[in-house]
C-alpha cells in the first residue's frame, strides 16, 4: 500500500491551483489531433469538486449558444495546463447542481467582495 500512495505522491502536481465552488474559471487543456498538439481554454463556472488526491476532479459549466456543456476536469492530470481564476463566487453549497435548472441571470453566481 506504501507502494501505491508514492506513485500517487510523485503523480500529484507540486502546485495546485486553488479555487473554489462557485469560481469563475479558465481551464486551458491539452488537445492532441493526430500528431498535433494544441491547447484549448475552457471557461465556466465550479459547480463541483470530488475526490482526493491523484483522483481529485472538478466540474466545469457553461452554457455555449443555448445549450449548458458541462467538463470534468482530474486535477493532477498533465493535459490541465493551468487553471486560470476569473472571478471568485459567493455560494452556500458544496455543489451547485441548481444552475442546472436555471436560466438566464438566475443561473448567475453572486462575487464574492
Amino acid at each position: 500500500m506504501d507502494a501505491l500512495k508514492t506513485i500517487a505522491a510523485d503523480s500529484m502536481k507540486a502546485e495546485a491551483p486553488v479555487f473554489g465552488i462557485g469560481d469563475t474559471v479558465k481551464v486551458s487543456v491539452n488537445i492532441r489531433e493526430g500528431q498535433r498538439e494544441r491547447i484549448q481554454m475552457f471557461e465556466g463556472t465550479v459547480i463541483a469538486k470530488r475526490g482526493s488526491g491523484v483522483a481529485e476532479t472538478f466540474t466545469v459549466r457553461r452554457v455555449a449558444y443555448g445549450v449548458g456543456v458541462e467538463r470534468v476536469f482530474p486535477l493532477h492530470s498533465p493535459n490541465v495546463r493551468k487553471v486560470e481564476i476569473v472571478r471568485r463566487g459567493k455560494v452556500r453549497r458544496a455543489k451547485l447542481y441548481y444552475l442546472r435548472d436555471r436560466v438566464g441571470k438566475a443561473a448567475k453566481v453572486k462575487e464574492q467582495v
